[in-house]
């Protein structure tokens, strides 16, 4: 029997040879957004503050998107099974690491080599699977059903996590996903060949020179955009300096690039219209993506949802994105013209935005809730694979991993600059409209004195003393300024980030190129990015 995939053995049938090739990389899939599973948690376990873990899940992708490009110089040097084996072995190491540090400066680089790892399992998985995907119909369906599940990762993450760490402390998940990896891990030394499907290329002239640079510019990226609030941006030394450190590596790095004969990343992609157009569609969703959060912040301190609960509203988000990748792949399969897959797309997020804008409130049911967190999830499940296929394939084939790259560098900086833009709402306009808030409330105020009566009624009612009732009905209104603090800024982003989506909507109806352009694949012009 010929599987068709020469590293698996005789009796591994073709279609398992491809599950297991799926399988493989979903542990480092969920490890890849673990920490944001429930962030005042990991914050609380490490002793530090929410913008730490942000920051620890954003080296994890500047790990991915910096190695990305010289990791294929790996997967030719070693033989199939042996480099499965290796960066699984260093990728359970690296979780037992995590399982048993408190300190940030060690959690900091291990998550940053987890996202090599990452970058390794997820080519070598891609590749060996398009390698052997000889139609056009399994390339599309193969692409869809890899990037559908990376966009689920962080509500099935809340799902699966909420109630271990409520349970237990944090670090548990790390120790769950050690263990994840052991099917896999089995699944590999029993099916696979130890053959080798490429001529030995000794591993001399690494270009870890650009490696280095690349990835500083990028994990500056992200110390800038995460912390820069919280620091006052160029008021504080320490941004001040990182600003001065990218640009100067950035400066060295792009003039490195265009010297060099075969370049770490060729800047000849930006040559090409319809490249440029699919990363700037790629950034804004990536952008809009993650406004999500910003409901489960509204979720769990406005309304006071227990984190399990918010974990299964979400999956209504979880089960648009499923529906949205189905419906784009089937979009891109009919050869559909892009302008018809980015419009409904992008004005499902607008729904999503505008709704939730109007939704916002200091009382509300839960099931008010479950259309919208589903046409978000609908909206980007339709967006991400077609964005992706039409900036790789827009460039010609000796460029395609140069556009696979950078098409993972944007998605990585449009994650970092939605933290800065949440980040600026929730530290800035959030103090700003508790100030307003507080300047307003004054003890003769005939309606702050019938809210504080009501309040102590209510708790004298409940058994508490008239003195303590006094106190505990004051920390009852700051909840509740602090409450509307919360809705405020939350409206603030929403309405921001739905003018961002109506100028995006004008920009791709009124861009005369777009209108007969349609997105597909070629053989051997798709990289995995």
């Amino acid at each position: 029997m010929d599987n068709g995939f020469p590293i698996f053995r005789q009796w591994v049938p073709g279609w398992l040879a491809k599950v297991i090739l799926f399988i493989l990389p979903l542990p480092s899939i969920v490890l890849f957004f673990l920490p944001l599973a429930n962030i005042n948690a990991a914050a609380g376990f490490y002793g530090s503050e929410p913008a730490d873990i942000q920051f620890a899940v954003a080296l994890f992708y500047a790990g991915y998107a910096g190695f990305y490009s010289l990791e294929r110089r790996f997967f030719v040097y070693l033989a199939t099974k042996e480099y499965f084996i290796a960066f699984t072995f260093l990728q359970v190491l690296t979780a037992i690491v995590c399982y048993h540090t408190h300190d940030l400066f060690i959690l900091f680089p291990i998550r940053f080599i987890q996202g090599m790892l990452f970058s390794s399992t997820v080519n070598l998985s891609l590749s060996l699977m398009f390698t052997r995907m000889h139609s056009e119909r399994a390339r599309e369906i193969g692409f869809s059903v890899f990037f559908g599940t990376l966009l689920c990762a962080i509500p099935f993450n809340n799902f699966v996590t909420a109630d271990l760490i409520d349970s237990y402390n944090f670090n548990v998940v790390y120790k769950a996903a050690v263990f994840s990896y052991v099917p896999g891990f089995f699944l590999l030394l029993l099916s696979m060949n130890n053959v080798r499907l490429n001529i030995r290329f000794p591993l001399y002239k690494l270009d870890w020179q650009s490696f280095s640079l690349y990835s500083i510019i990028l994990c500056l990226a992200g110390y800038i955009m995460i912390y820069g609030q919280e620091y006052y941006w160029l008021e504080d030394r320490r941004i001040r300096y990182s600003v001065v450190a990218m640009a100067c590596v950035s400066l060295i790095g792009i003039t490195r690039q265009k010297r060099m004969k075969r370049p770490y990343i060729n800047l000849g992609i930006f040559k090409f219209q319809n490249c440029k157009i699919g990363l700037l569609l790629l950034f804004i969703m990536y952008i809009c993506r993650f406004a999500s959060g910003i409901s489960n912040t509204f979720f769990l301190s406005v309304l006071k949802f227990d984190p399990m609960h918010v974990s299964y509203i979400n999956l209504l988000n979880l089960a648009g994105i499923v529906i949205g990748v189905i419906v784009a792949c089937a979009m891109i399969l009919q050869k559909k013209r892009i302008r018809y897959i980015w419009l409904p797309g992008f004005l499902l997020l607008l729904a999503f935005h505008i709704s939730m804008f109007f939704l916002f409130d200091t009382q509300a049911n839960e099931e008010n809730y479950f259309l919208p967190l589903f046409i978000q999830g609908l909206g980007v499940g339709i967006i991400m694979v077609p964005t992706i296929v039409y900036t790789i394939s827009s460039v010609p084939v000796s460029l395609g991993p140069s556009a696979a790259a950078v098409s993972l560098a944007t998605r990585y900086i449009g994650f970092c600059i939605s933290i800065a833009i949440i980040n600026y709402f929730e530290l800035f306009e959030k103090s700003r409209h508790f100030n307003a808030f507080q300047d307003r409330l004054t003890l003769i105020d005939p309606v702050v004195k019938h809210t504080v009566a009501v309040h102590a009624s209510h708790l004298i009612s409940k058994g508490i003393a008239n003195g303590q009732s006094i106190k505990a009905s004051d920390k009852l209104l700051i909840n509740a300024v602090n409450g509307q603090g919360q809705i405020r800024f939350a409206m603030d982003y929403y309405e921001m980030m739905s003018w961002l989506l109506v100028a995006t909507l004008l920009l791709i109806a009124l861009f005369p190129y777009l209108n007969k352009t349609v997105v597909y694949l070629r053989s051997g012009r798709l990289a995995p990015a």
